[in-house]
């Protein structure tokens, strides 16, 4: 089977033909339809994860067909369309696992990060670490929902959205756009704010009924006017913890600012504003196996899927160097025939 590998740091993947593994126990192999391509990935390959393990296979937003199950898989059954996300395995067995959030167990496995992932024909999985794909969405399309789709709807869920909350998000990209569409779905009211007007016009055909222009005003002070008060809940969905720290005094009282997206800079937060209105700030690590069935399970009933790039596994290098220059666009998703 092709295989695309991470050798070393600020080294392209290299393309090898390996032999198509066997699942263990509790494993099962999965043939990949497809596996997006997500800026960990980036992160991945110019050294921002010390937990990274070398040579892997990067790829964590992955879609397929379960074609063998290992000692001990009784499901899912060989034939079952699954996905499978960043969180890859744990323990199993500590406070966290044992109430089904894993994605903060101590001991967890990063999948393309610490276990190989989907940049390959095949890959083995954890078998309880997969999630049926519904029949209504498009296993292609539905690549990057498995990082950048559970990544935002389990965002606003952290956040405490409601119906009738005031969401702001930080940027139109791939987890930006799937934001705004999760939000309006839920029947919150939503604004966007962008460094300049360009992507006005796409934000509110997803439904958002302001945008700010930060080249133009001040995003906190812009957030402020809405209703009078603020937004209840606001995202960041880029790679800059600044530009989500510039909107904190634009919550209103005990509103959220949820980072999933951020940069190397740390967080630094006016600590008065907080105090008098008991604002909160968290980043929220993607999510565990129970918030990737939801997520799958909405993006369906309301036909939700990120416009998407079919591509090649060998033309990954070159998004990835695309993607470095600060290149944008739809999200690129590697196919396998």
């Amino acid at each position: 089977m092709l295989t695309a590998i991470a050798t070393a740091v600020d080294e392209p993947l290299t393309f090898s033909e390996r032999e198509v593994p066997e699942p263990g126990q509790g494993e099962v192999l999965v043939k990949i339809t497809a596996c997006g391509i997500c800026y960990t990935d980036l992160d991945l390959l110019q050294g921002h994860w010390p937990i990274a393990r070398f040579p892997i296979v990067p790829g964590h937003e992955i879609t397929g067909v379960v074609t063998a199950t290992g000692p001990g898989v009784s499901w899912p059954e060989v034939g079952t369309s699954v996905g499978a996300q960043f969180l890859g395995d744990s323990c199993r067995h500590c406070d966290y696992c044992v109430r089904g959030e894993q994605i903060l167990c101590p001991r967890k496995r990063i999948t393309g990060i610490m276990m190989d992932g989907g940049y390959a024909e095949y890959a083995v999985l954890k078998a309880d670490f997969v999630t049926p794909l519904p029949a209504a969405l498009d296993p292609i399309a539905a690549a990057p929902l498995m990082c950048a789709g559970l990544t935002a709807f389990n965002s606003l869920r952290q956040g405490g959205i409601t119906a009738t909350s005031r969401v702001a998000v930080i940027g139109t990209g791939g987890v930006g756009a799937l934001a705004i569409r999760y939000a309006v779905a839920m029947g919150a009211r939503v604004a966007v704010i962008g460094r300049s007007n360009r992507s006005e016009a796409a934000a509110r055909q997803m439904g958002a009924e302001r945008f700010i222009a930060t080249q133009d005003t001040d995003p906190a002070e812009a957030l402020r006017t809405w209703d009078g008060c603020g937004a209840n809940l606001i995202i960041n969905a880029t790679p800059s913890t600044s530009a989500a720290a510039a909107t904190l005094t634009g919550l209103a009282p005990d509103g959220w600012l949820v980072l999933c997206g951020y940069g190397l800079e740390p967080l630094t937060l006016p600590t008065q504003p907080m105090v008098l209105n008991r604002l909160h700030a968290m980043v929220n690590p993607s999510g565990s196996p129970h918030d990737l069935r939801d997520t799958l399970a909405f993006s369906a009933a309301h036909g939700i899927l990120p416009e998407i790039t079919p591509i090649g596994l060998r033309d990954v290098n070159a998004v990835l160097g695309n993607m470095a220059k600060g290149g944008s666009g739809k999200r690129s998703v590697i196919t396998f025939g």
